[in-house]
């Protein structure tokens, strides 16, 4: 046979043994159901931009005080697993110390989720398995069972200074874990922090992308390096939210998309402030952001 077909072979050879590896490696970044029946979205009763804004169906006396055994205190046990162990532990980051709550593989994780919570609160609200209808006990459930890890920290401000040190602390991350995908996830205010990280080139080589629920809109993000790399975002908000209003965040969403950048829009007919922290389908959120 001649060298140049040997050759050619070795090379078709080793191109369907890097496809196969590609394969392998994006079917294990689709997290397996868990809770499912109880977390996925209800009824969608609208969908714009070509289904990339879904309006879903919110209702409070069913999503809140039928959910919760004590409203917005403490959800039902179905909703819960507490197998789920949390280690509370100071990171360092390139910027400083940050506390933080840990779910999860230290190093070698599948994948990270970063939430940055908001004012107000600090690493507990991220961690606690009853609030928020149990939805965050469901993220530590994702993590713990994918192979991933899941970081709440506490932020100390949410100025250039917090941003500074989430920064830090997906870097961190990255280099713990540099197989797996990062999504760095800000709640309400914390929102200022995912603006931040998104102005911090470091930063965002390392992110595979971004939830913000209930979050300031960034009229200046099309300004930013993670907007000049295409980071892929979701957005989550309550239409009815009286503290960042629904419509700006969807202005600054349909100038992403207009642009190309990968962007999808949840809102929650009815929803308020915290609705979307509460409701967040977050294996469905992830597994698509994973795939970008």
């Amino acid at each position: 046979m001649p060298q140049s077909t040997v050759h050619c072979l070795a090379w078709l050879v080793l191109a369907a043994f890097l496809a196969a590896l590609t394969a392998e490696s994006a079917a294990a970044l689709t997290l397996k159901p868990w809770k499912d029946e109880l977390f996925s979205y209800g009824e969608i009763v609208e969908t714009a931009d070509g289904g990339a804004l879904r309006v879903v169906d919110y209702q409070e006396l069913r999503d809140i005080n039928a959910r919760d055994q004590v409203p917005e205190r403490r959800v039902k046990a179905a909703y819960v697993s507490t197998a789920v162990k949390t280690l509370q532990r100071t990171v360092d980051t390139p910027a400083g110390p940050i506390d933080v709550a840990v779910t999860g593989k230290g190093e070698g994780a599948a994948f990270t989720v970063i939430f940055i919570h908001g004012r107000g609160g600090d690493r507990r609200l991220g961690a606690n398995d009853w609030s928020f209808g149990g939805n965050f006990n469901r993220l530590k459930n994702l993590a713990l069972h994918n192979g991933g890890v899941y970081y709440a920290p506490s932020v100390p401000s949410f100025d250039a200074r917090g941003a500074a040190l989430v920064s830090g602390l997906v870097r961190r991350a990255k280099a713990a874990s540099p197989n797996g995908p990062v999504i760095l996830a800000c709640a309400s205010m914390g929102s200022f922090v995912c603006a931040g990280v998104a102005r911090d080139p470091a930063a965002v080589r390392d992110l595979s992308g971004m939830v913000l629920m209930g979050g300031a809109a960034d009229g200046a993000y099309t300004q930013t390096p993670a907007f000049k790399a295409r980071l892929p975002i979701v957005f989550t908000h309550g239409d009815i939210d009286s503290v960042y209003q629904a419509n700006d965040q969807i202005a600054v969403f349909r100038r992403l998309r207009k642009a190309g950048v990968p962007a999808r829009f949840v809102l929650f007919q009815t929803g308020g402030h915290g609705t979307p922290v509460r409701m967040t389908d977050w294996r469905e959120t992830l597994n698509w952001l994973f795939a970008q």
